[in-house]
C-alpha cells in the first residue's frame, strides 16, 4: 500500500537530503517538490521520475492530488503551510522545530482537528538506535530505581561569527536557539524514557555574540516519577566523537543497581553498583542515514501508522507537551526560579 501514498516535499535545504533518502528507500511516490531554490529542486526532481517542481505552495497544493505533504524548513513558516495544507485535506508531517511556539503549535493542532487530517511532528531522536536499546534496558529494570539522568550536549559547532552557516544559517537568527532547536530533542527523548515531567528550572546564557539566541544553558527536570534530570548545553564546546553529530553528546543514567552511560560513538556501557569496571553492551545498528538512521525510522513508523494502524508516537497532540515545557524552561529562565508544569 505504501506505494500508493502520494507524498509533496517541500523544502531542498541542508536536512531536507535524509528526507528524501528516506522516501527513495521506503519507496513510496514522491509526486512534487516545492522549493525556492530551482536548482536544488531539479537535482531532487530527477530521483523521483522528473516530477513537477514548484516554487509556490498553494499552487502545488491546488494542482496535484497528494495523501502527504512533508514539511522540510525552517519554523517561521510552518504554521502558514499547515493552513494551506490542512484546508485541502492534505495529511502532514512537519519538521521540527514545530512551529515557532507552543502558542503557534496549538492553533495548528486545531487546525488539523477541524480538518480531519492527520498532522505528525518529524521528531526523530526517540528513534535513534541507542535510545531505542536504553528504552528496552529501562524497562527491563536492570538499573533497579531510577535515581537520575544527566545529558550533556556538545556538538561544538557553536564557535565564531561563521557558525551554523555552513549548514543551516537560519540558525544565527533564531530567538529561542538552544532550547526550541536542539534540546526539544532531548526534552522528548526524556519522557520516552522516563515519562511525564513534573517542574523544571532553567539558566540559559549566549556566549556567542554573532548569533541572537541563547547557545549554552543548564535546566534541571523533576519527573513525575520522582526521577531528577539535568540537561546541560553548550554549543561552543566539543566531545570525543569519531563523528561529534551522530549522539550531539553523553548521557549517563543512574540506579539503585549501578549506571548506564552512552558515549558519543553511540556506545552504552554498563556499571554494577560498588564496581570499579564498565561492560560494553553489543546491540546492532545502521551507520547510515542521519544518526543511527532515525530519519529513516521516523518516517518509516509513521508510514507503519497510517497504512496498518499502528501506534503513532509523534502526533503534534501529543508533541504539545514537549513545547509546553520548553515555554516553561525559557518562563523559569527569566524568572528564575523553579516553575511545576501545569
Amino acid at each position: 500500500m505504501k506505494n500508493k501514498i502520494r507524498i509533496a516535499i517541500v523544502g531542498t535545504g541542508y536536512f531536507s537530503q535524509f528526507h528524501f533518502d528516506a522516501w527513495i528507500r521506503l519507496e513510496v511516490k514522491v509526486v512534487a517538490i516545492c522549493s525556492l531554490y530551482e536548482n536544488d529542486a531539479i537535482y531532487y526532481s530527477k530521483k523521483f521520475n522528473n516530477c513537477p517542481i514548484y516554487s509556490n505552495f498553494k499552487k502545488m497544493i491546488d494542482e496535484i492530488d497528494l495523501d502527504f505533504v512533508d514539511i522540510v524548513v525552517p519554523p517561521k513558516d510552518h504554521l502558514k503551510l499547515i493552513k494551506i495544507a490542512a484546508n485541502k485535506n492534505v495529511n502532514i508531517i512537519c519538521q521540527k522545530p514545530f512551529t515557532n511556539s507552543y502558542s503557534e503549535a496549538v492553533k495548528a493542532v486545531n487546525i488539523s482537528n477541524t480538518n480531519n487530517v492527520l498532522l505528525i511532528v518529524h521528531e526523530n531522536f526517540r528513534f535513534q538506535p541507542w535510545y531505542q536499546k536504553i528504552k528496552t534496558i529501562l524497562d527491563n529494570n536492570t538499573l533497579g530505581e531510577l535515581y537520575q539522568v544527566s545529558f550533556r550536549m556538545r556538538p561544538g559547532d557553536g564557535q565564531g561569527k561563521d557558525a551554523y552557516l555552513d549548514r543551516q544559517p537560519y540558525f544565527q537568527k533564531m530567538e529561542r536557539f538552544l532550547i526550541h532547536e536542539t534540546a526539544i530533542h532531548i526534552i522528548d527523548v526524556f519522557r520516552f524514557l522516563f515519562g511525564e515531567i513534573d517542574s523544571v528550572f532553567a539558566n540559559l546564557s549566549k556566549l556567542n555574540k554573532f548569533i541572537n539566541g541563547e547557545d549554552a544553558g543548564f535546566v534541571i527536570f523533576k519527573f513525575k516519577n520522582g526521577v531528577r534530570g539535568t540537561f546541560d548545553g553548550n554549543r561552543l564546546s566539543d566531545h570525543i566523537a569519531k563523528d561529534r553529530r551522530l549522539t550531539i553528546g553523553e548521557m549517563l543514567i543512574e540506579g539503585s543497581n549501578g549506571s548506564l552511560r552512552l558515549n558519543g560513538d553511540g556506545e552504552l556501557f554498563k556499571r554494577k553498583f560498588g564496581s570499579n569496571k564498565e561492560s560494553k553492551i553489543s546491540y546492532n545498528w545502521d551507520n547510515k542515514g542521519f544518526a543511527g538512521d532515525c530519519v529513516f525510522k521516523c518516517i518509516n513508523h509513521i508510514l507503519e501508522h497510517y497504512t496498518q494502524g499502528k501506534v503513532l508516537f509523534n502526533s503534534a497532540s501529543d508533541y504539545l507537551e514537549n513545547l509546553k515545557i520548553e515555554d516553561y524552561i525559557y518562563k523559569s529562565n527569566s524568572e528564575g526560579k523553579i516553575l511545576k508544569i501545569k
